[in-house]
């Protein structure tokens, strides 16, 4: 991790077990008037990434906001090792990303928004814990500012052997999507812990998205939609950048090489010459990079419950 400060974050806001995790796009947003909005929404504790610029109202509000911890980041880091550093700062089973030109226009209170992703007393049953959640991440429906619906839910699909992915509006609760628009989402800390958060070596976000929706599904979770809690955006809706560099080269190591036979999953050896032409480098460099991620899918082989063509052929088409 990173070098950071932490300020502020001394109370508590609520108890509902849900807190919220605020990530900076920039821009002049009125900050006391979004504070003042998730502490009346109910959020245990809010986090707030503050970029590296020096702050100088941070002192007025954190005495003003006693349950918002603003994390002052040394460096640059990417919005998915953010959450990661946010996440070693709570312990509320469940957190809710956020960005700062996001606004809740739908779904209670944070107690409301936490209770509709429990387990129904009958999915509970045998569970060791005192809460259990559904799933790994629920995703809100997401709007623009003119409060049109946004196509936020994402299917994969293999086209002649690329990988495409298909978004689509969510018109009913539940629909699976391979991972969460923007990274906004509802996750339970526990699972995503379990799972390794997001990749920091990924420094493309999307990418680091799909790393993450991928691994989920390859190692038995799941996210899916909820039509209760609905969030818009103040402005532009942000773009994703898919360009397949670096960073898709480890995303393709960890998710889509691995085959799944049995119980476990591995990288052929027969993967590599295919590997080594499209990377374009020379033979040792290719080999290094691809033996490190056979290690890691050695390692974690039993945690595999698919592969990526077995993810792709069970996923159901979305509705038109």
């Amino acid at each position: 991790m990173t070098s950071y400060t932490a300020v502020g974050g001394i109370e508590r806001n609520a108890s509902t077990g849900l807190s919220a995790i605020l990530l900076n796009r920039g821009g002049r947003y009125p900050r006391r008037t979004l504070f003042q909005e998730l502490e009346k929404i109910g959020f245990d504790y809010i986090i707030s990434m503050e970029g590296a610029l020096e702050r100088y109202d941070l002192e007025e509000l954190s005495g003003r906001f006693p349950s918002v911890r603003f994390i002052l980041l040394k460096e640059t880091i990417t919005a998915g090792e953010q959450i990661n550093l946010a996440v070693s700062e709570l312990s509320s089973p469940l957190f809710f990303v956020l960005w700062n030109d996001l606004r809740l226009l739908h779904g209670g209170g944070a107690a409301k928004i936490a209770s509709r992703i429990a387990a129904d007393p009958a999915e509970r049953e045998g569970k060791d814990t005192a809460r259990v959640y559904r799933r790994l991440c629920t995703i809100p429906v997401i709007q623009n500012s003119h409060y049109e619906t946004l196509p936020t839910m994402i299917a994969p699909a293999f086209s002649r052997k690329t990988l495409k992915t298909l978004p689509f509006v969510p018109l009913r609760e539940g629909i699976p999507s391979l991972y969460p628009f923007d990274g906004v989402g509802i996750y339970d800390r526990d699972r995503f812990i379990r799972l390794g958060g997001f990749d920091g070596s990924l420094k493309n976000l999307h990418w680091q998205l799909m790393d993450f929706g991928f691994r989920s599904y390859l190692w038995g979770e799941e996210i899916q939609c909820t039509q209760l809690v609905r969030l818009c955006y103040d402005g532009e809706v942000p773009a994703e950048d898919s360009t397949a560099e670096e960073s898709y080269r480890r995303f393709y190591l960890k998710n889509l090489a691995p085959v799944f036979r049995g119980d476990s999953a591995h990288i052929p050896l027969r993967h590599f010459p295919g590997y080594f032409i499209r990377t374009g480098f020379d033979p040792f460099s290719a080999w290094e990079e691809f033996s490190a991620a056979r290690e890691w899918v050695r390692t974690n082989r039993y945690r595999f419950r698919a592969d990526a063509h077995l993810i792709t052929d069970r996923w159901g088409r979305p509705e038109s």
